[in-house]
């Protein structure tokens, strides 16, 4: 098989085929990436080091160059989908990879889409790039299907293997043969009606997440203003054994998939001519948090008679998610930038993170946590890492904003 990209998404998928003795080579155009991998260093979290020799070892091999990837029996796209200026789905990487995979394709070939996009990219994007590149046709001579990569970045319990997999093709044959092959690497395969089912169900579970999150945060603000603890509230809800899931307020959402991939939704759905103001509001409120984490920051400094201007503001936990060491669209990146420009001197902490740099300029590591804790005006706690002592951060810490709610001390968001 091939996997083109070897990022998130590609580099897991690659590594749990290879532990199923599948014979599996990775693309990439990142030339370091691939020596990196042919050297038996990773570059991503969930998979190490060891990992990676044992993928060697066996049947995978990383490439930069297309006439050394064959002609697979199977190509599984797994390429970036950001979003353009304008909130657009960017699918310049998946086009680029279509037309890769047109020129490897052979009849009786399998290809999946696993990028995150709108409904009807499989079949109105992909497929055409295809079949014109190859001079096949899908459903016919070969197999085009679409499975929503489901990758959990830091997650130890669900991994490839044990999470189920939606796949989706776009004739009945081709959804058979995308759940023969994932079939052999996951232990559960879940048939969708259709590619657009599969694409679509990948949105509905991060926009689901996206306007629940947007839900507290923005209860998170008023409750402050009442006076009402809302993690207490969150802890006696969850008590309920039916009709109720605990979402928690926080600095802001980050990762690929929560603050980008309802936006592939709303898009499709302006396409008809509708607003998603679900969508909308909850992109409204999750992406203002960051300046309300700050504004409360301002004034618990000035309750304590320090200006912003001058203090130093010690930032435990930059990645977006607990326990792992992925930066994309974390929210600290935003706080960092807006406690900059009211003049503070920005400091951090993160055992994942050994250097961190925000437009350009890198940000000064403030060593031991409580030392650092000790030695600032003010700490936000934005990522409540299991390496975290929350007793200990509240001795040491002058002035505290917990934005996570595990602190006995301090501001809770």
């Amino acid at each position: 098989m091939l996997v083109i990209g070897l990022g998130y998404v590609g580099l897991p998928l690659a590594a749990e085929a290879a532990r199923r003795d599948l014979t599996v080579v990775g693309y990439d155009r990142d030339h370091a990436v691939v020596s990196g991998l042919n050297a038996g260093r990773s570059h991503i979290g969930d998979v190490s080091g060891d990992d990676v020799r044992v993928m060697l070892a066996g049947r995978f091999v990383a490439t930069d160059t297309e006439d050394a990837v064959g002609w697979p029996a199977t190509i599984v796209i797994c390429v970036p989908t950001p979003l353009t200026a304008d909130n657009g789905p960017d699918l310049g990487a998946v086009r680029s990879a279509a037309a890769m995979a047109a020129r490897r394709l052979r009849p009786g070939a399998l290809v999946v889409l696993e990028s995150t996009t709108y409904p009807g990219t499989t079949e109105e994007v992909v497929r055409p790039l295809l079949e014109k590149g190859s001079g096949l046709t899908a459903g016919l001579d070969f197999a085009l299907a679409f499975s929503p990569e489901r990758i959990d970045p830091g997650n130890h319990a669900y991994s490839i293997r044990n999470t189920p997999k939606v796949v989706g093709g776009v004739t009945p044959s081709c959804t058979e043969a995308a759940a023969s092959f994932y079939g052999k690497i996951c232990d559960h395969v879940v048939r969708a009606a259709s590619a657009r089912e599969a694409e679509m169900a990948k949105l509905l579970e991060n926009t689901y997440r996206h306007v629940n999150i947007a839900l507290v945060n923005e209860m998170a603000i008023f409750c402050h203003e009442l006076g009402v603890d809302l993690w207490d509230a969150i802890r006696c809800a969850a008590t309920k054994p039916f009709g109720f899931q605990p979402f928690f307020p926080g600095p802001g959402v980050g990762g690929h998939c929560i603050p980008i991939d309802p936006s592939y939704l709303s898009y499709q759905v302006r396409r008809l001519g509708y607003p998603f103001r679900f969508v909308e509001l909850a992109q409204e409120i999750n992406g203002r948090m960051p300046g309300y984490v700050v504004s409360r920051a301002t004034e618990l400094l000035n309750q304590n008679f320090k200006p912003v201007n001058g203090s130093t503001v010690l930032l435990l936990g930059v990645t977006y998610k607990k326990d792992c060491a992925d930066l994309r669209e974390t929210p600290a990146t935003s706080v960092a930038r807006q406690l900059w420009r009211a003049g503070a001197r920005v400091t951090y902490c993160d055992p994942y993170v050994p250097e961190w740099f925000v437009d350009g300029h890198r940000v000064e590591a403030g060593g031991r946590v409580a030392d650092a804790a000790a030695a600032a005006d003010l700490v936000i706690l934005l990522q409540a890492h299991s390496a975290y002592d929350p007793a200990e951060i509240g001795r040491q810490a002058r002035l505290l904003l917990d934005t996570r709610g595990v602190t006995a001390a301090g501001e809770r968001l």
